[in-house]
């Protein structure tokens, strides 16, 4: 299996400093700084990133689930929030909220809520997290 890279660079202090990072692709980079991360400054951080992360691997594994039982999405549409937090001297992405609507033409809601829990244990990004941030999720059946 492929193994997927990224770099980032930071330049000055942590207050008037700054950061870009990039992907390999080049598909994705971007800008950071604390102001982007920790208030509501314009630019991207690490949480944006991960959420982004955490809901492109989600929708996946729930759509291979539903696939594999016979019953193929129309699509899965998924948001992610991930919540960061002070945590003593430091801090700590605290909570993953996955918020998932998919539109499945040939499931019942049992079968659906069954392969939705079944897929947030399946998603290696959830794997990544799991035992150190709590991931919440609300999946709901659209017809």
């Amino acid at each position: 299996m492929p193994t997927r890279n990224a770099s980032a660079r930071w330049e000055g202090g942590i207050k008037g400093g700054k950061g870009r990072f990039e992907g390999e692709t080049g598909s994705i980079a971007g800008p950071y700084t604390v102001g982007s991360r920790f208030e509501s400054d314009k630019g991207s951080n690490p949480e944006e990133l991960l959420a982004a992360a955490h809901a492109a691997c989600y929708s996946m594994a729930l759509s291979v689930a539903l696939d594999r039982a016979g019953t193929p999405p129309a699509y899965v549409e998924t948001k992610a929030a991930c919540t960061v937090e002070k945590a003593g001297e430091g801090w700590k992405i605290s909570t993953m909220k996955l918020s998932t609507r998919a539109s499945v033409p040939k499931v019942n809601e049992a079968d659906f809520r069954k392969m939705a829990e079944g897929a947030k244990e399946s998603c290696p990004v959830s794997g990544a997290l799991k035992g150190n941030v709590r991931i919440e999720l609300d999946a709901q059946l659209v017809k």
